[in-house]
């Protein structure tokens, strides 16, 4: 069975207070887009896991993918399965790759072995294995808050619109991130921004990541400020960064960078 797990980028990304778990209450608006890895799973007489494409860096066995298998294992009598995936989204760059990649190993299981899982319990156990992971079960525009995985519907509209993502290779340590930023409760909340037409996000739709991220990486901040000199109708980072990302009119034409990007009409 083969599914194309894909990557999001968040509208707005608001820091509300840290837990004693060690995460942190956020509040966000999550969309799918189509920049894609390839996931393959069939059964098979041993486990086998393979990945292509983009290098997948450090131990093989703390990927998402093989911990979503032995997850299910847990509580299913699973089969050995072969695994096959092929990178295509950019890792480190605030896109939820690795959190897909995770959700549709569920769902795959789900399906390939007539599980009967409701999305609710998928959704269970996708957050035990991160916290950008449930939003994947589903994959559907949602307001966001809890770590990740209390989900909201939103009338949210981009069609018309075009979207460009830029991933400059710039490493962010997202724990130091976290530590740069003093949570508080934000001046514009994205689920009373998104709903709104999006010439008046700039501005309110704020991501408390690009502050100390920017600092640290001031050249993130000048591809922000290229997009919006060149037409863009908003800009931001997505997630702890590293990508950028814009939105603009359906026929304009966006700025080029020498980086990996990704275009998409909405």
């Amino acid at each position: 069975m083969i599914a194309f797990p894909n990557a999001k980028i968040n509208l707005g990304l608001n820091i509300l207070s840290r837990r004693p778990d060690g995460y942190h209450n956020l509040s966000s608006c999550f969309i799918p887009i189509d920049w894609c890895d390839v996931l393959e799973i069939v059964e098979s007489d041993q486990f086998q896991f393979q990945s292509t494409g983009i290098p997948i860096p450090g131990d093989e066995n703390t990927n998402l993918v093989i911990k979503a298998y032995h997850l299910l294992k847990g509580n299913y009598d699973l089969p050995p399965v072969s695994i096959h995936l092929h990178k295509v989204i950019p890792m480190g760059a605030g896109l939820g790759g690795g959190s897909s990649d995770a959700a549709f190993t569920l769902k795959i299981l789900n399906d390939l072995f007539d599980l009967k899982l409701p999305v609710t319990e998928l959704e269970k156990y996708a957050t035990q294995l991160g916290a950008d992971c449930p939003f994947f079960i589903e994959n559907k525009a949602k307001l966001v808050g809890g770590i990740g995985e209390v989900f909201e519907s939103v009338n949210l509209s981009l069609e018309g619109y075009q979207l460009q993502v830029v991933f400059p290779g710039i490493h962010v340590n997202t724990g130091q991130a976290f530590q740069s930023i003093t949570p508080e409760d934000p001046t514009h909340w994205p689920k009373d921004v998104v709903i709104k037409p999006v010439d008046s996000w700039k501005d309110k739709l704020v991501n408390d990541f690009e502050k100390p991220v920017f600092a640290a990486h001031p050249e993130l901040e000048e591809i922000k400020e290229k997009m919006y000199g060149e037409g863009a109708i908003y800009a931001a980072m997505s997630g702890s960064g590293s990508s950028i990302f814009s939105i603009w009119e359906h026929d304009a034409e966006p700025v080029s960078f020498p980086y990996p990007s990704f275009t998409h009409q909405f």
